[in-house]
């Protein structure tokens, strides 16, 4: 029997990870499954174990007040070489380009067990942007074996990079996810009300949809936009949401107080009748919205490959992508964080109805919800 963990920690990892685990499980009688979780993000990766019923069998629970890089990376690779130790897998997963993918594919490196690394070979090649995750994706690139890329693209950047083992374009598992909590949502009208309540509780009333008003998501969290680029980011969003009083402006909060300061910077105490700054939404509330929503404004890597698979054009809020692409594909656009920019993307999908359906029906490039039954299947054909 093979015997295989998978490693993540923070709430994206999660998402991702989440129905390869599901899958895994499946095929119990070819594989022993461990699940080990850093709690990089606790409250937030919690919420997603939960609903996807994931209980992990290690939690190195890192979290801690004030950590920085140094703290997260130090943790992670002390507490992964002792669960790497006690477990003795045959192959450990890890996932994109975390702290927790890192420092856990060197702790398997140092005890010379192979890493397999999922959404594999994506890269802007600009080590500052972003920050660190450019740098943290190509060292676990290097240090991999078995490398599973979202796609044609991706692939390519790793052929080119030369680098060892096995290079498997197979989707990306996020929109596994996606598709999971959709029809999950869909399939239980007890659950669609809990979320509307949810999402009131939160700050906004979802009635306002159902009145015919459109929705612009924003999202923010990138530490290249800390400081003047979340000021900038802000005043737009005080511009467009002053111009285009029929439609609906909402901010979940990023808990981080680089993202929050910049909101009371630029707001104050101004109170704007379409404009809903909330807090933060558990992955099920968010896509509850992201699908109700008319159009994305994010710097999130996640939500670009998300968003097209549900229709929603997406502006992206920085200046490199390592999501090409969805640029290409024509369901991404970068508007940066100049604020000109933004107002004038955001103006120019919401009155032009030939550029949103350009967008919003474009094919999404990262995949058709299959991606972990791909990967499953490469692993139960390999003899480890």
């Amino acid at each position: 029997m093979k015997k295989i963990m998978l490693v993540f920690g923070t709430r994206p990892e999660a998402i991702k990870m989440a129905p390869l685990v599901k899958e895994f499980q499946k095929r119990l009688d070819v594989f022993d499954i461990i699940v080990c979780v850093t709690g990089q993000h606790r409250q937030m990766l919690d919420q997603v174990l939960q609903l996807f019923e994931i209980v992990p069998d290690y939690d190195l629970d890192i979290m801690k007040p004030g950590q920085d890089l140094y703290d997260v990376t130090s943790r992670v690779l002390l507490g992964m070489r002792d669960v790497l130790k006690e477990a003795e897998p045959d192959l450990l997963l890890v996932h994109g380009d975390t702290t927790t993918s890192t420092a856990s594919a060197l702790a398997a490196f140092y005890l010379q067990i192979p890493v397999g690394h999922i959404e594999a070979g994506l890269r802007t090649y600009n080590l500052n942007n972003p920050w660190p995750e450019e740098m943290n994706r190509q060292l676990t690139g290097r240090i991999a074996k078995y490398h599973f890329s979202p796609t044609q693209l991706s692939a390519e950047n790793l052929k080119n990079e030369r680098v060892f083992g096995n290079i498997e374009i197979t989707g990306n598992t996020v929109i596994d996810a996606l598709y999971w909590v959709t029809d999950k949502i869909k399939n239980d009208n007890e659950l669609y009300l809990q979320l509307e309540y949810s999402l009131a509780k939160a700050g906004y009333d979802i009635k306002r949809i159902q009145k015919g008003r459109k929705v612009v998501l924003i999202t923010g969290h990138r530490r290249e936009n800390f400081g003047e680029g979340f000021v900038n980011i802000c005043k737009a969003i005080r511009e467009i949401s002053e111009k285009h009083t029929d439609v609906d402006f909402i901010y979940p909060m990023h808990l981080n107080p680089n993202v929050r300061v910049p909101i009371l910077k630029v707001f104050g105490k101004k109170q704007i009748d379409n404009l809903f700054f909330i807090e933060p939404l558990e992955y099920l509330s968010f896509v509850f919205l992201m699908e109700r929503s008319y159009l994305i404004l994010t710097d999130s890597g996640g939500v670009q490959e998300e968003a097209p698979g549900l229709g929603k054009p997406v502006l992206v809020m920085r200046t490199t992508t390592e999501r090409p692409e969805a640029v290409d594909a024509g369901t991404v656009k970068l508007v940066g964080t100049d604020v000109d920019k933004i107002v004038e993307g955001v103006s120019h999908l919401l009155n032009s109805k030939e550029e949103y359906d350009k967008m919003s029906k474009a094919v999404n490039p990262y995949g058709d919800g299959k991606a972990s039954i791909r990967i499953v299947s490469f692993f139960n054909d390999l003899n480890i």
